[in-house]
């Protein structure tokens, strides 16, 4: 059984399609903000952030027409350590302070592209019901590109090779100082802290690839639950419960172990009531633009709450229920079938594959070959009684069985027959 739907598979997947013009009719009788947000994504989306890896200055050309009126400000709020400009951008002029950063590892974009699409929304939705009620209750400042020169290289670390979010206690960079300092400026009610995390994430040991990973993080050791993480888990629970009606079985929440250098945690400790969002997965969406949609309605979902103040009615059980954020190595698990090696007896043998970039799916690599009936992979599929032939005339290094080489490019057939004239059943070859 696949557990885990994805374009590798001989098994029905589940498209983007799912989270964009097919659903917003389906979704009329739901509640804020699902039917909003799906309408929001699609009409306000900034086309010209089309792809994941895009620069700082991409970004702020992008966003240019929405920036130059008076309904967003924007302020350069420091400079990154190659001198690249960090700018905040506020809607609103609501009591409740709210402050979202994105992309403090520079390789993780789908928030920030949602972002984008937040701020043309907000400056250009005028009238807009939704719009106008955050607008009223909230205050909301937005980073949308907290490290820069990550992003110029498309790394996770700054231009030091500095984790910014192992930083938030020595403040060594000036990218955690801006971020730091922007917190005690607006004294922050509500926190966003928005990351990518690796799509070869479980909800649990056997769920569905996660698209959405929720944390209200701990503020100490102990995990307690004082006034302002409570707030943050009562704002989880408040989207998840709209999310999985859109996506039911792909939400999950991460370990909660304390970190005391993670910017979650100490603004948690700062009294900032805060959620961490990690944008996963989804089938055959390469550029992550369905989950980007998902972080729109997150994020509408959690402003109207906090405006109405609905998110004090939510229950705390809807996010502690979700099941862990589970991590596996491998891909794909060819399982039962036999290698056909030259001048020898077929060997019984599993075979591990994982993507190089495991986003878009492509440049398939093994990994392991043997007995690997303990390994955990997003996707199994049961070769019993069929043979893995590699193919003819591959070159690779010494050692091994060509095609089937450690850390080489998939290339082998799979086959009904020992015989290389047998039909032919999958091909992997990249």
């Amino acid at each position: 059984m696949c557990r885990v739907l994805r374009p590798t598979v001989l098994c029905a997947t589940l498209t983007v399609a799912t989270i964009g013009r097919a659903d917003v009719s389906s979704a009329q009788e739901q509640p804020c903000c699902l039917r909003e947000g799906l309408r929001i994504a699609e009409e306000y989306r900034v086309e010209a952030i089309h792809r994941r890896r895009f620069t700082s200055n991409d970004l702020w050309d992008a966003l240019e027409p929405w920036l130059a009126g008076p309904e967003v400000r924007t302020e350069e709020i420091a400079r990154s350590v190659e001198g690249r400009a960090i700018q905040a951008v506020t809607f609103g002029t609501g009591p409740t302070t709210v402050l979202l950063w994105s992309q403090m590892h520079g390789d993780e974009s789908t928030a920030t592209m949602a972002l984008a699409d937040l701020i043309r929304f907000f400056a250009e939705a005028s009238g807009d019901p939704l719009r106008e009620r955050i607008a009223s209750g909230l205050t909301v400042t937005m980073l949308p590109m907290l490290n820069p020169d990550g992003a110029q290289r498309f790394q996770r670390e700054n231009a030091l090779g500095i984790d910014l979010n192992r930083d938030a206690r020595r403040l060594t960079t000036p990218e955690a100082r801006a971020l730091k300092s922007l917190r005690e400026r607006f004294q922050a009610d509500f926190g966003f802290n928005l990351h990518d995390q690796g799509v070869r994430r479980t909800a649990g040991p056997e769920g569905l690839q996660v698209a959405i990973a929720l944390l209200a993080p701990a503020a100490d050791e102990e995990k307690s639950y004082g006034p302002v993480r409570t707030r943050a888990r009562l704002l989880a629970a408040t989207i998840a419960d709209v999310l999985h009606q859109h996506v039911p079985g792909r939400l999950a929440k991460w370990d909660d172990t304390y970190e005391p250098r993670a910017f979650g945690d100490l603004m948690q400790q700062w009294g900032t009531s805060t959620v961490l969002i990690e944008s996963g997965g989804l089938p055959n969406d390469p550029e992550k633009h369905g989950v980007r949609t998902l972080n729109v309605v997150a994020l509408l979902t959690a402003f109207d709450a906090l405006a109405s103040g609905r998110y004090q009615s939510a229950n705390p059980e809807t996010y502690e229920q979700l099941p862990f954020n589970l991590g596996v190595e491998y891909d794909l698990i060819l399982t039962g079938g036999r290698i056909v090696v030259a001048d020898q007896e077929s060997v019984m043998a599993d075979i591990a594959l994982a993507y190089d970039d495991p986003v878009a799916g492509r440049e398939l690599r093994v990994e392991a070959v043997g007995d690997l009936s303990r390994a955990e992979a997003m996707d199994t599929l049961d070769i019993s009684g069929l043979f893995v032939h590699p193919t003819p005339g591959w070159e690779g290094p010494s050692g091994g069985v060509p095609g089937i080489r450690l850390g080489h490019r998939a290339a082998f057939t799979v086959r009904r027959g020992t015989s290389a004239e047998s039909e032919v059943v999958r091909e992997f070859r990249e």
